[in-house]
């Protein structure tokens, strides 16, 4: 029977493709003339922009799916050594990367070190209700390291408020090392990994020669007349049992309206979209509508070398709301990965808006460019402007993994499993990293695949 899945990002076409590896009918609908969602690269006078995520954490899931699509000869792996700043004062601060570059770093004063230090011989228990993160730092840690590392470090990650976000959704392993073990410190130490199996590059940022759009753009291509673009899922229904499907997906291209029969559902798109698209069939579905996205522009331009202060080494900087400035953060692509500028040019990114300044991200494309730039001119020192600029708005970049979000997708999946043959993925459920969104997508297609009772 076939199975249809809604959406054409990465969580769609990863689980649309291990439902072919298994065998299996699939159709997969996305809505835009285009497939990947906001994994997109750009290539514009010699210069490769990344209008979406700058690069990814390899994953064992990631791993396989690249060497199943043949792309080993264009992955690029970044040094995992890349410093990483802070802006501190208007200075760049480097971050400590390690415990003993912790104890001598100047980043944090002498009273957090030493909580740190004191850490993993106190036994420390999680609150029973849910927690922020910055509610779990402050108690655990102190408010400088809140300030001055944690936040910065979810809204580069997140775009999120740190006091909003939930410790035990948004960062699952940091709840468990302490409910586990009572310590962070213990709990990191007994959870590492014993090892590679598979002689794989372990972790590390990483991309490909021509940008992360290498990755689904392969996707679609492998998936062929699979993929069916410029179709919008309007509705969802329930057909009688001995029918030809399950389920019946009504669709439109253009002006014209056509019913997909399917075995299986699964819905890869946005949150409210499953949301809508569930509804009649799943009582706890309007929960979904529930989840916020946070508002992202991010800015890139191509700058002439000799025109920084000194050159730039490292993966790039976040930046504390201390510091009063409207950029959440800039990765420093040219030292991260080759060929992204050209020659005697140095391409930068930099990431405005969120969730603490969702109004950034709307400015008009001149007043963007020129806080994104001013800013930059000051932590950074760069004489002139860009050579060249690109600027990309996602009014709806990364889910918001809030207070209360673990039992809100608890009570989701648990009424959607009183449908059988009815699934969702996406970066909302379980991170919005790519490798998660993968792995996710992986499980929910072997869910689908099995017969529905």
């Amino acid at each position: 029977m076939r199975i249809v899945v809604i959406g054409g990002g990465i969580s769609g076409l990863s689980c649309a493709w291990r439902l072919r590896r298994m065998g299996a009918e699939v159709l997969l609908l996305e809505a835009e003339e285009r497939a990947g969602g906001v994994i997109r690269s750009v290539r514009r006078e010699g210069a490769l922009f990344e209008a979406g995520p700058q690069s990814f954490l390899l994953t064992a899931a990631l791993a396989d799916l690249i060497a199943e699509l043949e792309l080993d000869d264009q992955f690029q792996l970044a040094d995992r050594r890349a410093p990483r700043y802070v802006v501190i004062e208007g200075q760049l601060r480097a971050v400590p990367l390690g415990p003993l570059s912790f104890l001598f770093s100047g980043l944090i004063s002498g009273s957090t070190k030493r909580r740190l230090l004191a850490e993993p011989f106190h036994r420390t228990t999680p609150p029973a209700d849910d927690e922020s993160i910055a509610a779990f730092i402050r108690r655990k840690f102190g408010v400088e390291l809140l300030d001055r590392l944690v936040a910065p470090m979810v809204a580069g990650i997140y775009a999120g408020d740190a006091e909003r976000l939930s410790l035990r959704s948004a960062f699952p392993s940091l709840h468990s090392w302490e409910e586990q073990h009572g310590s962070l410190i213990r709990g990191m130490f007994r959870s590492r990994p014993s090892g590679n199996s598979k002689g794989r590059p372990g972790g590390g940022l990483a991309s490909f020669a021509e940008g992360n759009e290498t990755l689904v753009a392969r996707l679609a291509d492998r998936l062929g007349d699979s993929v069916r673009r410029g179709v919008r899922a309007l509705a969802l229904n329930r057909v009688p049992t001995g029918s030809e499907g399950r389920f019946e997906v009504v669709c439109q291209r253009g002006g014209q309206r056509e019913p997909i029969s399917a075995g299986a559902v699964v819905i890869a798109a946005p949150a409210r979209v499953a949301a809508s698209l569930l509804a009649p069939l799943v009582p706890a579905a309007g929960d979904l509508a529930r989840i916020e996205y946070a508002p992202v522009a991010v800015v890139s331009g191509s700058y002439m070398t000799e025109h920084l202060k000194a050159p730039l080494n490292g993966f790039g900087f976040l930046v504390p709301r201390a510091e009063r400035l409207r950029i959440l953060g800039t990765v420093w692509n040219s030292s991260l990965f080759p060929g992204r500028a050209p020659e005697a040019q140095t391409l930068l990114t930099s990431f405005v808006g969120g969730m603490t300044d969702p109004s950034a991200g709307a400015m008009p494309d001149e007043p963007l460019y020129q806080t994104v730039e001013s800013e930059l001119r000051r932590v950074l020192g760069i004489l002139l402007a860009p050579r060249i600029r690109f600027a990309q708005r996602w009014p709806q970049a990364i889910p918001q993994y809030n207070l209360g979000h673990a039992e809100l997708i608890r009570r989701v999946r648990a009424s959607l499993a009183e449908t059988p043959g009815l699934h969702v993925t996406g970066n909302y459920l379980e991170g919005p990293a790519i490798g998660a969104c993968v792995d996710l997508a992986n499980r929910v297609a072997e869910a689908a695949a099995k017969p529905a009772g």
